[in-house]
Order: structure tokens, then sequence, then C-alpha cells
């Protein structure tokens, strides 16, 4: 990133979910002590989200591509929106070049964005998967690879969060046997929170909930229905920056639309258990702080259900199916669970 040094330059995530928006906090924090002039890009949760953590930096609205989820995962309804998905990768590479004629960026990273690179400026693609997993099988997951490297090939480098040897968070999808044509480079995991010296509270719970919907809002009834239930503390955190409704606190049980990064940490070091989905994310910051966690991946994203099985065969994380969720029963689960940091 030193090569970045004092640059002018945008950086805009992809709008699924708020993981990729979390994990460019550091990277944006880091250019910012290179001397860079950071401007970011995106809109909605993403753009709530960014603006919180850099109140100061300058932010451009980007459409963001708006994947719609089904009820039962991915399958048949995200291939019915690859038509509007590579329209808007078209259609923000066009708004990238008048930016870039606009503002006079210098560089441009994108983590997850395709049509975000430029053939005049330094261009990167942030992304964990250069190995997508398919419901269809192997085979089919070499044809998503060759287009996902067509369009990654356009870019100048890939950057990987995620360690280059065994000891990695993101397996095969990060590793995969062929690598783009591009120069690729393992940054290492990209975290927003650290390992603080806090005080964990025996059995208190931190619960956070993301993701596109109508998923969060599933999980998160199925944690509201069994919360009530749970004999000590746990605090809530919706996913849902920007939010105006709340659900009410109780003595024991804390729901927060949103934290900031400084209030999350706090929390996830006070929890003895961070149940959360299997988003890569996530993984990254749960690693970060060597906290035992309790993943549950979203139904039908294979990325979520290979990290799950991934992290529970490395003994990283108590892993387990949403339709097999149940509060009580998991935390007893994973309080026998031998995790190894």
């Amino acid at each position: 990133m030193t090569s970045l040094a004092g640059k002018k330059l945008l950086v805009a995530p992809l709008d699924w979910g708020l993981g990729h928006a979390t994990r460019c906090v550091p990277l944006i924090s880091d250019l910012l002590n290179n001397d860079c002039e950071v401007w970011l890009a995106g809109e909605g949760a993403q753009e709530k989200l960014l603006r919180e953590e850099f109140p100061s930096l300058s932010f451009l609205p980007l459409k963001g591509y708006r994947i719609k989820y089904a009820k039962k995962g991915l399958t048949a309804k995200i291939l019915l929106q690859i038509p509007s998905i590579l329209s808007s990768i078209k259609e923000e590479n066009k708004w990238l070049k008048d930016q870039v004629g606009k503002f006079g960026f210098e560089a441009v990273i994108s983590d997850n964005r395709y049509g975000l690179y430029h053939e005049k400026i330094f261009s990167v693609f942030i992304t964990h998967q250069l190995c997508i997993r398919s419901f269809l099988g192997k085979w089919s997951e070499k044809i998503v690879q060759k287009w996902n490297y067509k369009f990654i090939n356009r870019f100048n480098e890939c950057w990987i969060p995620d360690e280059k040897g065994e000891d990695n968070l993101a397996g095969e999808l990060s590793h995969p046997v062929k690598m783009p044509l591009i120069p690729t480079k393992y940054i290492g995991s990209l975290s927003r929170l650290e390992k603080k010296d806090v005080d964990e509270s025996k059995n208190h719970l931190l619960i956070i909930l993301s993701g596109p919907e109508p998923q969060r809002t599933i999980l998160e009834n199925k944690v509201i229905d069994q919360i009530v239930n749970y004999p000590a503390t746990a605090t809530i955190v919706r996913g849902l920056p920007g939010e105006k409704n709340i659900i009410p606190s109780t003595n024991t049980i804390h729901f927060y639309n949103h934290l900031s990064s400084e209030e999350l940490n706090s929390e996830a070091m006070k929890a003895e258990f961070i149940v959360s989905r299997s988003g890569y994310s996530t993984v990254m910051d749960i690693a970060a702080l060597k906290k035992k966690s309790i993943l549950i991946p979203t139904p039908g994203q294979t990325e979520q259900e290979y990290l799950a099985d991934y992290l529970m065969k490395k003994q990283l994380s108590f892993c387990v199916k949403q339709n097999k969720f149940s509060l009580l029963e998991n935390i007893q689960e994973a309080k026998r669970f031998e995790y190894r940091f």
C-alpha cells in the first residue's frame, strides 16, 4: 500500500451486506496514515457506516448492485439477476471514467465491484474469493472462475485479505490452483477490531446480525424468539445503520441497530461467545480478537457454507446450520467444543 502514498484515490466497497465496507475501514485508515487523499463511494447502509467511521472524508453517490436474496438462498434467483449485475458493472465503469475526469483521481480501490477499473490510473481489486463455490458442482466452478478472472484481469493488481500459507482463514476460496493473470498480493487479514485488555463477562453473548434481506430478518426473528429464555446477558447488534425503528431493550438484553467500531470492539471483548453469520469479514474480526464464536451460514450462500465447514474442521469456530439453530443447545455445545486459535 505504500506505493499509493500521497495519491488522491477512490475506495468503493460492494453493497452486499456490510462486510465489504467494514473490512475497508482498516485499509482506509492505513491509506490516510500514508498521506493519501481518500474519497469514498457507495450508497445505503454502506454509505452510512463509512460516513460514521470517516466523517471528514468526501463521499460520492454510487449505485450498488442491489442483489436481491431469496428466502431459501441464492440458487435460481441470483441467476435471474445476472443481466442486471452486468448492467451495473457497465454503468459503474462509465461512472468511474466520469469521476476520474472530474476529480482527477490517481488510483481506485474496488472491493468486489467489477466495473471500477480504469485504463489510465492504478486500479486495485480486493477479494478473498478467487474460487467461487457453486451449488451446481465443480464443473460449474471452473466456468464461474473463468468469468470471475475475466473481470479481475482488467485491474492492475488483485489484493487478497488473507495469509499466503496454510495458516489462513479462507481456505480454497483465497488459495485456488489457478491464479489471475495480474499480480496478486496476500495483504493479510483485514479487521477494524483489535484485541484489548477488557474483562470477559461469563456467559455474556454478542449477537451480530448482518447480510442481505430477507435472511437477516429471518435469523433476527429466530434470535428474538429464543433470547427470552436465555438466563444471562446479551447484546444484539441488528446490522441496520441509519435505521430509526428500535427494539426495546431489557435489563439483561440490549438491542442496537448499529455500533461504531470502537463500541463493537468493546462489546466483542466483553462477550464470552460471539454469535454471527460466517461472513468473511466477521471471520476476520473474530480471528483478530481470538474469541469463541458460534457461526450460522446464510442458507444457500455457498461461500459462507464453505467457510463454516472449513473453520469447524480447523476448530476456529463452532458452526451450525440455520434450520438447526437452537441458542441454548448451541451454547452448551460450543462450551464443549475445543477451540484452537
